[in-house]
């Protein structure tokens, strides 16, 4: 029976057609021979094996390849002829197994090898190897073993070099093994000093040390790393020299005596005395200097009879003086930039040298070795610079090298699908650039390392790009601590990932369905949506590839806010301000719409409605929905917006003192975001207050006054006008607009957000308004809730308003504007005509009939008008959030009981102007009631028990500002429950906002912060963050098509994603792959550019947990539970935490709204049965509170 062959022999590697392919190779190979060995085996992983390999390939070598457990896929165990496993599995730690030196040479020995190269690290400087490779008759490729003791002992080379007269750095005179020898040292020479490992390099083992203090640590640490890293802990200390250079002459020796140099390096750009980026030749080394060097490196080596490569190394002062280090007996990493000057395969060399080859016979004379030009080498390491060069491990997903004229790539794991382990040194690649000068050779660099695309694992390349674009590193003047010396190095601009971010976000919708909050189903639109034409009178087509420069704008850009306000007044029609880009998608599609969906039609927009008041796009709830559900910069936005809108006011809606968002802010960070939002793009500022408080207003306009924009003071109209028993009549409105007069408004605002302004009440205000001020423009704002909006808008225009609100008219009506070809037709002929071509206007809606679908997911299905909105007076935007709402905390059965509970807890709040924020706070109350079953009654009984939600409190506070007529007594008493309450505007008690500590706080969180990202955070500072983590991990998703940001893709359907002007992804989703179970994730492939990526997705439907939870029962007092279903953002108490009555122990967050849990009398803490982060429904325990001496 024939015996079996062994199962890693390199012929059952390959397939029978493989390796007919292979033999090919040997014979192509064979022909070229110039050696009569030929079989080497390489004792070394990772790039520099492939090195050796491709080089023993060239001389006609078979090579062999050997590998740990852990590195059974690495590319070097490819790139060989044959490869074989050291040890069995588990028989060696990963590193362990390439320092198994008899196993090592037992597999050259059995499978034929008659060489071995160690490459460098690992065993390549151990002398006892290279005996026990000599002593089984193969050729140690390298110095001979005596030469490698007396060179690898640092303290011998030393002893060397003191004998041949070359000048050493003070230091210990031998070894030590002792703290004692190292303080006698200090006590003599003082410091620094610098501590190394006695055997062994590449910066382990090493030490500086500046200060007694740190001496004994850094003692015990040094020799503890050199231990084990080369299994010696004794080291030698020697005085440490201050910004020198590093500078190291490649020697190459034969077997006869001879010793040529192959010139110098420059390696002084270290990281703890690891080299980063090496240069040859040393760029400003003083002649007389280099050739001192370069004589002595030679003298050494031939003192020793040193034979093979190897590296002089040495310091070279300030001052021009130079000191021996050392001399490593084996190749170096940065070997390659030698090659790149002088033409010289060193490999080659080397192995020629070891099978017997004089220098002479390969032309390696010193008269005949030159250098041309410059060559710089950076080493591409899996590390993250900004943690300190932390390893970083894991699947690589894109692997795309550079490449070209005087590139060199010395690579080993680097492709994609890669698995770096943290078991080996980081090392990806490195690229080599060669240039006729230093110069040239740079920018080579920098062009290759912006040409590399890696993904999945952090790498170095943008500090090596800093590094190569800082000034001192053009000029070639760096030292040996210049990384440590240079923070500002570590300022990066990281690559963008956008592709891999943006592949990450479809994986995640592909295997997950949308995330989008509110979303329900998929877009009915399933096509491309066309863009309208605009045609002329004559039927021909309007060029708008130019957005169009003529409107109203131009005005407040030449002349100013008051010159606009006189145009506007001194117009003779009605202007209208469109609010689609806002309000309109506010009401009806929960402000869903994104960024891109209204860029692509901005052109058309800026040409077809040119003559608009202006454009409301900006502000109130688009500015944190923008952040919170579209994971869009709105500032980003705006600035868009305004490049392809050049010429049409942009209006925002300006929440007073509280800018936009839902509560007072400090007077500064009103003005600051004010001031950005003036320089970003927007005109004219809407300026309200939700309770109409003068007080909180002329915050607003003060700032808007200051940045220069066309300030809007508005009037919030509430209630019923009409009617003589309501408090807000038209005396009052008329009071209003007298004291914003007195603040120099420019125009005048009637704000009616629940579009109760009846037509008849708006003739008498509006006329009231113009008979007493005939010069001030009057802007009229509405929602057509009741269905009457045409009719009130038309009557404000006869009555001598200047401008009313319209939406585009597949966006209108309900809770919307009216609409504005139903507006146009109503103007028609009455002289009050807005300017605006019908044609044009309808041309524009054909697109947002299309849209609307798209966002169907986001409709509110309101069925038509509501008259009942004179009875609850809820606004139109909070109308269908309401419903929205009330369906996420499931009320969605009891919308008429919640309408119904609106009206009540207006009441009980003292029948307030019901704006955002104010509205909010009624809406809050009203849902707390239905989700707690309580009557009006109920709420003023219990007041000073109650959980109210954190709105209902702020206001009660005063925290709002003060409403007309006053808080409701004795609610607003029983509700707070001794917490304070404000007489006057909240900003008065607010500190400033430190704007410079801010920005420190932020860019130590995310790096790169503007001033429009300061004024971000100041409004809303956890949306912020968390967008900014979202962006962190998907990238700036605004460039996605909505269908693709809202569904996935069909399997196989290509599609285009522009990420910036000319740089298009063409992307197709292939397939999804199965769940593993280990891991509850999904593998998602796409086709990206023609090229295959995946991400790893996980599955969340396979990690759903279903708690149920036990529920608090109502008629023990100290059973505490949730007042409605949500999740718990913050848990203040723990199991044994001490608390008193009405202390908070938790925060539960619903939708927008978020109320305190607070404890129902005195007690101790116990069972609490929930954590942050969890989700609960109504009335699930959250602990219970037992007073003293009860038994939980």
């Amino acid at each position: 029976m024939a015996a079996e062959k062994p199962a890693d022999k390199y012929e059952e590697v390959f397939e029978e057609e493989e390796l007919k392919e292979a033999q090919t190779v040997h014979r192509i190979r064979a022909n070229s021979t110039i050696m009569q060995l030929n079989k080497i085996l390489v004792a070394n992983r990772g790039e520099i094996p492939i090195r050796i390999f491709r080089t023993a390939h060239e001389l006609s070598l078979h090579t062999i390849a050997i590998f740990s457990y852990e590195d059974r896929l690495s590319m070097h165990r490819q790139k060989a002829d044959e490869a074989y496993v050291i040890g069995k599995r588990g028989q060696y730690t990963p590193v362990g197994a390439y320092l198994a030196s008899d196993e090592i040479v037992k597999i050259a020995v059995e499978h034929g090898a008659q060489m071995i190269h160690p490459g460098y690290g690992f065993l390549s400087e151990n002398a006892e190897f290279a005996r026990k490779v000599e002593k089984a008759g193969l050729i140690f490729i390298g110095p001979s073993p005596d030469v490698i003791d007396a060179l690898g002992d640092k303290v011998s080379a030393r002893k060397i070099a003191i004998a041949a007269g070359v000048p050493v750095v003070p230091g210990t005179e031998g070894a030590v093994e002792r703290f004692e020898e190292v303080k006698k040292f200090t006590d003599e020479y003082g410091f620094p000093i610098i501590i190394k490992a006695a055997y062994g390099g590449g910066g382990r083992g090493m030490r500086v040390v500046r200060d007694e203090a740190s001496l004994q640590e850094s003692f015990e640490r040094a020799t503890s790393e050199a231990k084990s890293a080369f299994g010696n802990g004794t080291v030698f200390v020697e005085r440490f020299l201050d910004k020198p250079k590093h500078i190291e002459v490649q020697l190459l020796g034969d077997n006869h005596g001879n010793v040529v140099h192959l010139y110098e390096r420059d390696c002084s750009v270290q990281r703890r005395h690891q080299k980063v980026v090496e240069i040859a030749p040393a760029k400003d080394l003083p002649v007389e200097t280099r050739d001192a060097i370069l004589n002595d490196a030679v003298r050494l080596a031939k003192s020793v009879n040193y034979r093979n490569a190897g590296t002089a190394e040495f310091l070279v002062d300030q001052q021009n003086r130079y000191y021996f280090i050392e001399i490593n007996p084996r190749i170096q990493v940065e070997h390659t930039i030698t090659e790149e000057i002088t033409g010289i395969d060193i490999v080659a060399a080397q192995i020629q040298i070891a099978a017997g080859a004089s220098l002479q016979q390969l032309g390696l004379t010193q008269d005949r070795i030159s250098t041309r030009g410059f060559a710089i080498q950076c080493r591409i390491t899996t590390e993250d610079p900004s943690k300190g060069f932390q390893p970083d491990t894991g699947k690589i997903e894109v692997y795309r090298s550079a490449g070209g004229n005087g590139v060199r790539l010395d690579g080993g794991n680097g492709f994609a699908g890669a698995v770096i382990t943290p078991h080996y040194d980081s090392m990806l690649v490195k690229c080599t650039c060669h240039g006729s000068t230093y110069e040239i050779a740079r920018r080579k660099v920098l062009r290759a390392l912006i040409e590399f695309r890696i993904r999945g694992v952090k790498t170095n390349i943008p500090f090596l790009a800093s590094l190569l674009t800082h000034p001192t590193f053009i000029d070639g003047n760096c030292w040996t601590t210049f990384i440590d010396d240079t923070p500002s190095l570590f300022d990066l601009v990281g690559s963008q990932n956008r592709a891999q971010k943006l592949l990450l976000y479809l994986g995640d919708v592909a295997v997950n369905g949308s995330s989008i909050k509110g979303q329900i189903g998929e877009p009915k639109f399933k096509g491309d949506i066309i863009i309208p034409e605009l045609l002329d009178e004559a039927g021909n087509k309007i060029d708008v590839s130019q957005p169009s420069t003529k409107g109203w704008r131009q005005i407040i850009l030449e002349e100013g806010p008051k010159a606009f306000a006189k145009a506007v007044r001194n117009y003779k029609g009605c202007l209208l301000m469109d609010t689609t880009w806002r309000d309109a998608h506010q009401s009806l599609l929960a402000t869903r719409v994104r960024t891109i969906d209204l860029l692509n039609i901005a052109k058309e927009t800026s040409h077809a409605l040119a003559n608009l008041y202006s454009l409301e796009c900006w502000g109130g709830a688009t500015f944190d929905v923008a952040m919170r559900f579209l994971y869009e910069d709105p500032w980003d936005r705006l600035r868009k917006m305004r490049k392809l809108v050049p010429n049409i006011p942009f209006q925002m809606l300006l929440r007073g003192a509280n800018g936009v968002a839902y509560a007072s802010l400090p007077d500064n960070a009103i003005d600051h975001f004010v001031e950005q939002a003036k320089k970003n793009g927007v005109d004219i500022f809407r300026v309200f207050d939700a309770l109409n408080d003068i007080n909180q207003l002329e915050v607003g306009i003060k700032a808007v006054q200051k940045a220069g924009g066309v300030c809007e003071g508005t009037v919030c109209y509430s209630g019923d006008m009409l009617n003589p028993k309501k408090k807000y009549n038209l005396e009052y409105y008329l009071d209003l607009v007298d004291k914003l007069v007195a603040l120099d408004i420019d125009v005048l605002g009637i704000k009616d957000m629940a579009g109760v302004l009846k037509p008849h009440a708006a003739t008498l205000l509006i006329g009231a308004i113009r008979e007493k001020y005939p010069d001030l423009p009057i802007h009229v704002h509405t929602h057509d809730s009741a269905g009457t909006g045409v009719a009130s808008m038309v009557a404000c225009a006869m009555a001598g308003a200047d401008a009313v609100d319209a939406a585009t008219d597949s966006l209108s009506g309900m809770t919307s504007q009216p609409s504005i070809n139903a507006i146009l037709a109503s103007l028609d002929g009455t002289g009050k005509d807005p300017g605006l071509n019908v044609h044009h206007v309808r041309a524009l809606d054909t697109y947002w009939s299309q849209l609307r679908l798209l966002y169907s997911p986001f409709e509110a299905h309101l069925a038509g008008p509501d008259p009942e909105v004179y009875e609850h007076e809820i606004p139109g935007g909070q109308l269908t959030n309401m419903m929205f709402q009330a369906s996420q905390l499931g009320l969605g059965s009891q919308w008429l009981e919640t309408k119904k509970a609106y009206e009540h807890a207006n009441d009980l709040l003292g029948d307030i102007v019901k704006v955002t924020p104010t509205s909010k706070v009624v809406g809050d109350l009203a849902q707390f009631m239905v989700s707690n079953k309580l009557s009006p009654e109920d709420v003023q009984a219990r007041a000073g028990e109650l959980d109210f939600p954190g709105s209902v409190l702020e206001f009660l506070e005063g925290m709002m500002g003060q409403p007309y007529g006053g808080f409701p007594e004795p609610l607003r008493s029983n509700a707070l429950r001794g917490r304070r309450k404000l007489d006057k505007r909240p900003g008065l008690s607010l500190e400033p906002v430190d704007f410079a500590k801010v920005k420190k706080e932020l860019s130590r969180k995310f790096s790169t912060v503007t001033e429009c990202d300061i004024a971000s955070y100041i409004m809303y500072p956890k949306v912020f963050e968390d967008y900014k983590k979202f962006v962190a991990k998907y990238g700036d998703l605004s460039v996605l098509p909505t269908k693709y940001f809202l569904s996935k893709p069909q399997i196989g359907e290509e599609f285009h994603v522009e990420l910036e002007k000319g740089k298009v992804l063409i992307l197709k989703l292939l397939a999804v792959g199965p769940l593993s179970e280990n891991t509850g994730q999904r593998e998602v492939f796409y086709e990206m550019n023609g090229e295959v990526r995946q991400v790893t997705v996980d599955d969340k439907q396979a990690s759903v947990e279903n708690i149920s939870r036990p529920k608090a029962d109502p008629g023990d007092s100290s059973q505490v539970g949730a007042p409605m279903a949500g999740v718990l953002v913050e848990l203040r108490v723990h199991d044994g935490s001490e608390v008193k009555k009405g202390d908070p122990l938790a925060v539960l967050s619903a939708m927008k709204m978020e109320m305190v849990i607070s404890a129902p009398h005195n007690g101790v803490v116990s069972q609490l049965q929930v954590r942050e982060g969890d989700s609960v429904d109504g009335s699930d325990l959250v602990c219970r509170i037992t007073k003293g001496g009860e038994k939980a």
